[in-house]
């Protein structure tokens, strides 16, 4: 039995009203397919003055017949990054 280290990435963004959680797991998963075990949402706030809120997700990519590179990780995550902003109108922190 082969055991690979699961690789871990944050990501945090200012939400537009109308986000809806889903898309963007919807998103990771069609940016990293099986390289995505799971992601989940690890922080969460208002900002009182502006009345943004901000989310913190963890995504915990691996695979389970080799280990990934952290050059192939970043890639992934790069592009989660620009298309959640584009596609989600999300503000990337």
């Amino acid at each position: 039995t082969v055991v690979v280290s699961p690789c871990y990435k944050d990501i945090a963004f200012w939400v537009p009203e109308n986000y809806e959680e889903n898309d963007f797991f919807e998103l990771a998963r069609g940016i990293a397919g099986d390289l995505v075990e799971q992601i989940e949402c690890i922080d969460e706030f208002t900002n009182p003055k502006t009345g943004k809120s901000s989310k913190c997700y963890r995504t915990t990519y691996r695979s389970m017949e080799r280990s990934l590179t952290d050059d192939e990780i970043n890639a992934l995550q790069n592009k989660l990054r620009d298309d959640a902003a584009e596609i989600l109108k999300v503000e990337v922190r």
